[in-house]
């Protein structure tokens, strides 16, 4: 079940960041390498950043494919997709707490600190839409939507804290999904957002 939502969320964000591309005006090339950069982002900053080698997408090449073959699709169905903005907005938070889970395990994996096994699915949820916001020379929405790194932070801990005190793997992944998912949704619909801070002081 991982693996098949894992792959759907790579494809969606593939998607969504052709969609930016293309109001960029950037060529096909440019349309898959956001794309690649915004699905894979968050994954090859974690292994980097932890030295886990190979990266995810060298040791699993196909996953290229796919995301490009999703990024060119987009292009094709750009009208009928930038009319599904709610399904995808689903499919995001989705991703956004499986690459969360996916990237604990690997730190998981490696015998890490809590805390960086937290750290660590926080930044493969969100690393990848801040890469692609920036490309896109916007100010990451991370930094000024809806709770997202947050949603994240909590997905984590309770997929590690889960894992800890006695559940089996399917049902802390169940767990973290129950609780971090329709967390990202409910955000979505009532706006909720972390306090903002707003230096607007008059140095003249």
């Amino acid at each position: 079940m991982l693996t098949a939502i894992f792959y759907l969320a790579l494809a969606a964000e593939a998607m969504t960041a052709a969609l930016a591309a293309g109001r960029r005006k950037m060529d096909w090339f440019g349309v898959c390498l956001l794309a690649c950069v915004t699905a894979l982002g968050g994954g090859t900053t974690r292994d980097v950043l932890l030295g886990h080698y190979p990266l995810y997408w060298v040791a699993n090449p196909y996953v290229l494919l796919l995301i490009c073959g999703s990024a060119l699709a987009a292009i094709a169905a750009a009208r009928v997709i930038e009319k599904l903005r709610w399904p995808f907005l689903v499919l995001d938070g989705l991703g956004l707490v499986i690459f969360t889970i996916v990237g604990c395990d690997v730190a998981l994996g490696m015998n890490q600190h809590p805390l960086i096994v937290i750290v660590a699915g926080m930044l493969t949820g969100i690393v990848g839409g801040i890469l692609r916001d920036v490309l896109c020379n916007d100010v990451p929405l991370v930094f000024r939507g809806e709770l997202y790194a947050t949603i994240s932070i909590v997905t984590g801990a309770i997929y590690y804290f889960g894992l800890k005190i006695g559940f089996n793997h399917e049902g802390v992944i169940v767990l973290a999904l129950a609780v971090g998912f329709p967390l990202r949704v409910f955000a979505i619909l009532k706006h909720w957002e972390m306090p903002k801070f707003v230096y607007d002081r008059d140095l003249h």
